[in-house]
């Protein structure tokens, strides 16, 4: 394992990070800090509810170990042969593979007197037996009722024989950048242990998953934390603890939590269903940039741009169109592209929605009907042999050049029947048009929001724009798999 700063996911999924500490408060700055005159009345609230999981599996192991080749007469020859015979011995899987038991360490919370149990989906991964080990020294064997890999949460369920200490969710979109946090877990393997902190940042992205929106502390969090409670001053459990940013895999200050409004929900999907039924509406979307908002004329950089709409989704259905700008979504503000998938899923399967966008830079306020998210939304992919294009007329403009629609070019650039517009035939080396992503084969469908259809018309649309005051053209551009974006070009 380098040194370079990482990102830990429990008993652990490192995943190599490149800045570190400058990211958030270390423990020095805890320190500094006067925290409240104890915890120790919560604390003991609290403690009993909070769990060690272990869990254990069997991995294969090589199927023999060859023995080292001694010099004839060496005194450990003999000691050699033996040792390597009896583990020649050793028993096989049903596969004929030896296996090996291999264990770890997670935490976890009671959230049902009951039995049922909150923790990380990484701790109880693979499987084949997990444990429930309580502040009192007893032990219960847990069944795994649900687990979304989405957002990181599992969970457990086990069979007590009196009613268990239990915790509650509070409130996490109440937290405030300072609020006063305490972390209870298993951290390397020691039992149950409390940190104090605070709240460094909210909303934080970590790309782990879709839905990424930690709470960001600086309590104390290390390895064999993951999947335990972050509590508030109340005792409430207002985050599960799923990642540090550590060079070691120790607590530097920078923690991560997945929040109790994201994992409320979730939880209550697995209880009731083994599942995590989420809300879809069938549309591609992309970040809003400087430039596509300027080409826009939606003035600041906000919400989310549709590059493409499913054929009978819940947004064709709805009238949702390309190039809309989603802004609010079920009276909840989408401010930046990640903002919808969260809101989305979150909307309850069936509910009818309101749902804010800007097209062509007026609001307008549609109704759509959410469905569930399908399992798997797999797309044939054309296997036309690519042919020699025919010599064709073409046009350069923006660091592109392109052309009409053939049928040649329809197979060389597998492209989709139905699909109008002009084909990108070459993109500049070094143009604004490649670093946006431009390539040859795809399709240009509109200009500045309008259709085109050969090169005459993209010449059209660009001196409109530079008429009417634009610094940059937004195109809509299709591949062959029918995957819709929107790329911004300067005029210029």
């Amino acid at each position: 394992m380098s040194s370079r700063n990482r990102i830990w996911m429990g008993p652990v999924l490192a995943v190599a990070l490149g800045v570190g500490a400058a990211l958030g408060m270390g423990p020095a700055s805890a320190a500094a800090t006067k925290g409240p005159d104890t915890v120790a009345d919560t604390a003991a609230v609290v403690m009993d509810a909070v769990v060690n999981i272990s869990t254990s599996q069997n991995v294969a192991a090589s199927r023999s170990v060859p023995t080292p080749q001694l010099p004839p007469g060496s005194p450990f020859e003999e000691f050699f042969e033996e040792f390597f015979k009896r583990r020649q011995q050793q028993p096989d899987d049903d596969n004929g593979q030896r296996s090996r038991r291999v264990s770890s360490l997670g935490s976890g919370f009671v959230i049902d007197p009951a039995g049922y149990i909150v923790t990380n989906n990484h701790v109880i991964a693979d499987a084949d037996e997990i444990y429930a080990n309580f502040n009192d020294g007893s032990k219960l064997k847990a069944e795994l009722i649900g687990r979304d890999p989405k957002t990181d949460l599992a969970l457990l369920k086990v069979t007590p024989d009196k009613p268990l200490t239990a915790v509650k969710f509070g409130d996490s979109d109440k937290l405030r950048v300072g609020d006063w946090v305490m972390a209870i877990g298993n951290p390397f393997g020691l039992g149950g242990t409390l940190t104090v902190g605070v709240v460094s940042a909210r909303n934080r992205n970590i790309n782990s998953g879709p839905y990424d929106n930690f709470i960001q502390t600086d309590a104390a969090i290390n390895r064999g934390n993951s999947g335990g409670p972050l509590f508030d001053m109340n005792g409430e459990v207002i985050g599960i603890n799923t990642a540090i940013i550590s060079p070691s895999g120790g607590s530097i200050g920078i923690g991560f939590a997945v929040p109790s409004a994201t994992a409320a929900p979730i939880i209550a999907q697995l209880r009731d269903f083994k599942e995590v039924r989420r809300g879809w509406i069938g549309v591609r979307i992309q970040a809003v940039t400087d430039e596509i908002a300027e080409s826009l004329g939606i003035g600041k950089a906000r919400g989310a741009l549709v590059g493409g709409v499913s054929d009978n989704g819940p947004a064709a259905k709805a009238g949702i169109k390309a190039g809309d700008v989603v802004v609010r979504f079920d009276g909840k503000d989408v401010k930046e592209m990640r903002d919808l998938p969260r809101v989305v899923a979150d909307t309850p399967v069936g509910r009818e929605a309101d749902v804010v966008v800007i097209r062509k830079g007026k609001e307008e306020t549609l109704k759509i009907t959410i469905a569930r998210m399908p399992e798997d939304e797999k797309q044939a992919a054309a296997s036309d042999t690519p042919t020699p294009p025919a010599k064709i007329t073409s046009q350069k403009v923006l660091g592109i050049e392109v052309t009409a629609i053939t049928d040649e070019l329809k197979k060389r650039f597998k492209i989709k029947d139905g699909v109008s517009g002009v084909v990108i035939l070459e993109v500049e080396r070094n143009s604004a048009a490649a670093d946006k992503g431009l390539k040859q084969g795809q399709v240009v469908i509109e200009v500045g929001q309008e259709p085109v259809a050969s090169p005459e018309d993209v010449r059209k649309r660009i001196d409109a724009l530079k008429k009417a005051g634009r610094t940059h053209a937004l195109l809509l551009v299709t591949d062959a798999d029918g995957q819709n974006r929107y790329a911004a070009l300067p005029l210029n």
